[in-house]
């Protein structure tokens, strides 16, 4: 028997779904996207490196989108571009190795002259793009800024040869979309010329479709820098890399996890230097993953480190390519948990002043740097910290969580203070780390925070529970989905709501998981039972599905296989998360992916159709989706691909004289979203509402 009446249940907020998606897509950790080779194969992140205007660029990944920060002179120009010189491109090719991808890269560049490479950071894709362009051979590669705007490259200056465009920042309001490649595309015809655009696999590429980048695996790389020519010289012959090959540290190093190909490049500089000594072999089993954990473990282990600066490193892991006042001040919170586990009959005391940010971080191994943050408000400068190697943060964490249980006590109650904190990074890290315990121990992490906060009577520690999953699962944390399809009939109804609203979150980022979420989310409607708060959580959540991603028809199609289900609430969730995800003029939202995609998908705009005519016939969903139909039309009077979209929707719509007199009434009676006049559109959407044949007044 489901607890319907539990005491206490919530009425949740309608928007509340999508804010907490856009909180943890803004705020997730680059240490879950390093450890998951992709979020999903649509959000990655971490960090690149280049040159860009006379300065040093670093793109600096903080969830779901990517800010350029420069270090140097920013080009002012519209149209900045340069010739790359040929000797980068020489030197690059002399080292380079190509990877599973290629070749068919090179051949659809070949025929389509425009190449949209996407991939995960330190992957090697910028490498790919000037070394394509290169196996094509152009007589001249250009750099363009990466301060270009997409919808600039249809009119952009192409010149014969090649054109890269490195690590374009896509975002909400700044997408990608296939018809400026197609005009791109144009303008490079004219002149006989080429263009790569490498971006991080984004959410935001809009009916573009990437060539998706796999890197080269570590051997091939170690044996092109290995092979390449030396000063003064040639490469080595075959044997004489062979043997390097095969020496212990480098067995070691292959034989570990998959290398990115700049680390494995670097290495290649230690191991080309190798000269059998000692010291140089000392140097090579020091290096990569073998190095980094060996660290950890003597950072936790080693007496002479004080409780408060192991309390920094713990910190600092959560928050790796944050604010370094967050990692400091949270850090000192974490001490004081140590020192009441430690030294329970003192009071804790934390030392006002102490050493300065620059000695903690180099002690730490860390970098600090001044970089643009991106706040509701706008971007404001912060000091933001980072381990020096990547996967730091990841082996940090789970030393602790399984090396040294006895701290346990305190990072449970530390992760439980940070999952109250009133910042949504501050929250998000706390559940992104949480995700992490889970992938290295899950019943304890279970057991100690993620259940705690599922039953929790409160909205906000749910929703770090449903993120923790959402995370542990992106990491292939195990039996995490057999978890949540359980949690969705359990008999507490807060765990019911946190899984419905996991899979809500985790379907846009697992497109894959579509099928078996919707199942799930199906099967708690059939129970028919719900509170008004849970079945609220059941259609948000649902509605998340069709947030984002290429996928959108197929649930669209699952939806309409859904109004014929012999359950009511089920056919109720159906209209209720559809309605609710048309409701959405944000970028990206249901109608531009119908506008940019949809429409011109056949069984994808028939379902839609079906859904909007069962939504508008339907007395308990006919105002809601009226009213989600202003939304598309306000959308509409700003995007003229929407406008075109409805103008080939609408009289889809019209089946009985009932639609074309309801329609025709919203239309007229619409005003605009300040409560000004009928907009211009309506107007034009009234001339394509044609009568239904039944219609008395086509006479």
């Amino acid at each position: 028997m489901h607890d319907r009446h539990d005491v206490g249940e919530p009425e949740e907020r309608t928007q509340e779904a999508r804010a907490a998606q856009r909180e943890l897509v803004a705020h997730t950790p680059g240490f879950i996207f390093s450890e998951a080779a992709s979020f999903g194969g649509s959000l990655v992140g971490g960090a690149q490196h280049g040159v860009s205007a006379g300065g040093s660029a670093r793109d600096v990944f903080m969830g779901g989108k990517t800010e350029i920060h420069h270090h140097g002179p920013a080009a002012p120009a519209a149209h900045a571009s340069g010739e790359i010189p040929r000797q980068r491109l020489d030197t690059l090719a002399d080292v380079f190795a190509e990877g599973p991808v290629f070749a068919p890269a090179l051949a659809r560049l070949r025929e389509e002259r425009v190449l949209v490479l996407s991939g995960a950071h330190s992957t090697g894709r910028n490498a790919a793009a000037l070394m394509l362009l290169h196996r094509l051979g152009v007589p001249a590669v250009h750099a363009l800024s990466s301060e270009t705007s997409p919808a600039a490259l249809g009119a952009w200056p192409f010149s014969p040869g090649g054109h890269v465009l490195r690590d374009l920042p896509l975002s909400r309001n700044r997408p990608l979309r296939e018809a400026q490649l197609y005009a791109a595309r144009d303008q490079l015809r004219k002149v006989d010329g080429y263009l790569v655009v490498t971006v991080e696999n984004s959410p935001f590429l809009l009916g573009a479709t990437p060539m998706l980048w796999e890197p080269p695996e570590p051997a091939a790389v170690l044996r092109a820098h290995l092979s390449g020519p030396r000063a003064g010289g040639t490469g080595r012959s075959v044997a004489e890399v062979e043997a390097l090959l095969d020496l212990g540290p480098v067995r070691d190093f292959l034989s570990r996890d998959a290398h990115r190909p700049a680390e494995a490049a670097r290495f290649a500089v230690e191991v080309a230097g190798y000269d059998g000594s000692e010291e140089a072999e000392a140097r090579l089993a020091d290096f990569g993953q073998a190095a980094v954990e060996q660290q950890c473990r003597e950072w936790l282990s080693d007496p002479e480190t004080t409780l408060r600066d192991k309390a920094f490193l713990i910190s600092l892991a959560v928050f790796d390519q944050a604010p370094y006042v967050l990692a400091a001040e949270l850090a000192d919170r974490l001490y004081v948990h140590f020192q009441r586990l430690q030294h329970p009959e003192q009071p804790p005391e934390i030392p006002l002043f102490g050493l300065s940010a620059e000695t903690r971080l180099e002690r730490a191994r860390a970098t600090g740097e001044l970089r643009a943050e991106a706040t509701e408000w706008g971007s404001v400068p912060q000091y933001t910290a980072y381990f020096r190697k990547e996967d730091t943060p990841r082996v940090l964490l789970t030393e602790v969580w399984t090396g040294h249980p006895s701290a346990r006590p305190a990072l449970v109650a530390w992760l439980k203070e940070l999952a109250r904190d009133a910042r949504p990074v501050v929250r998000t890290r706390a559940a992104a780390a949480t995700a992490l315990l889970a992938h290295a121990d899950l019943p304890s992490a279970v057991a100690l925070l993620i259940d705690s906060w599922a039953v929790s009577k409160s909205f906000g520690p749910r929703v770090t529970a449903a993120n923790a999953l959402t995370l542990a699962q992106l990491l292939d944390a195990p039996v995490v989905l057999r978890l949540l399809t359980r949690w969705c009939t359990d008999s507490h109804w807060a765990r019911r709501w946190t899984a419905i609203r996991a899979f809500g979150l985790l379907t846009p980022l697992r497109p894959a998981l579509a099928g078996p979420a919707l199942s799930a989310l199906a099967t708690r409607a059939r129970a028919g039972d719900s509170s008004r708060a849970e079945e609220n959580n059941l259609v948000e959540s649902t509605a998340l599905l069709l947030s984002v991603g290429a996928r959108r028809g197929e649930m669209l199609s699952e939806l309409v296989r859904l109004l014929h289900h012999d359950t009511a609430s089920v056919r109720a969730l159906a209209l209720g998360a559809f309605v609710r995800a048309c409701d959405n003029g944000e970028e990206g939202a249901l109608v531009e992916w119908y506008a940019d995609t949809g429409m011109y998908e056949a069984d994808s705009a028939r379902d839609l159709a079906t859904l909007w005519r069962t939504a508008l016939g339907d007395r308990a969903h006919t105002r809601a989706a009226l009213n989600a139909l202003h939304t598309w039309v306000h959308v509409a009077e700003r995007r003229t691909d929407a406008a075109q979209a409805l103008e080939f929707l609408l009289p889809a719509l019209v089946v009985t004289a009932d639609d074309h007199r309801r329609l025709a009434h919203e239309l007229l009676a619409l005003r605009a979203p300040d409560g000004g006049p009928r907009p211009p559109i309506a107007d034009r959407l009234l001339g394509v509402l044609v009568p239904s044949p039944t219609d008395p007044s086509r006479s």
